[in-house]
């Protein structure tokens, strides 16, 4: 394994053991991370979605990842979450491609892409499965998200 690729099973392995902390020494002090879920994160704001994630799974959160792949610059991982969604309680498998951009042996940017419809129909049921394609649904999903990240920045 390269650095990079040991840097993203590092990340990975800290995420299947809920260490947020290690999660967070990975990332370069000016990351970006983009998601369906919260969009554009940066900088603070990035490990402290993993720390609420983790906290608020309380426990019940299994990640696995696979196909880890990196070169000097650039790399990609798939991974698993399975857990219970917080606001149905139903059980979601969420299959995630990763893609990373390393700067001082860090990881600068991350960008995790799923499909959103199928989460939407685990997460919410027949309300996502009929709306969880929309731009509507998604926003927001997406203004749902950044509100609790943010309730969660401030009380901590």
């Amino acid at each position: 394994m390269n650095p990079n690729e040991t840097l993203i099973t590092k990340f990975y392995t800290a995420f299947a053991n809920a260490d947020a902390k290690t999660m967070s020494e990975c990332y370069h002090p000016k990351v970006h991370f983009v998601d369906p879920a919260f969009g554009l994160l940066k900088e603070d704001q990035v490990s402290k979605m993993w720390e609420m994630l983790l906290i608020k799974s309380k426990g019940n959160l299994k990640i696995e990842f696979s196909n880890v792949k990196a070169d000097d610059s650039t790399g990609s991982a798939n991974w698993v979450a399975t857990y219970n969604f917080s606001k149905t309680n139903r059980k979601v498998i969420n299959k995630i491609r990763a893609e990373f951009v390393f700067k001082d042996g860090l990881i600068i940017k991350h960008t995790d892409n799923f499909d959103v419809w199928e989460w939407s129909k685990q997460a919410f049921g027949p309300t996502g499965y009929l709306l969880g394609w929309t731009g509507f649904f998604q926003k927001k999903v997406q203004k749902q998200a950044l509100l609790s990240l943010q309730k969660f920045q401030e009380s901590t």
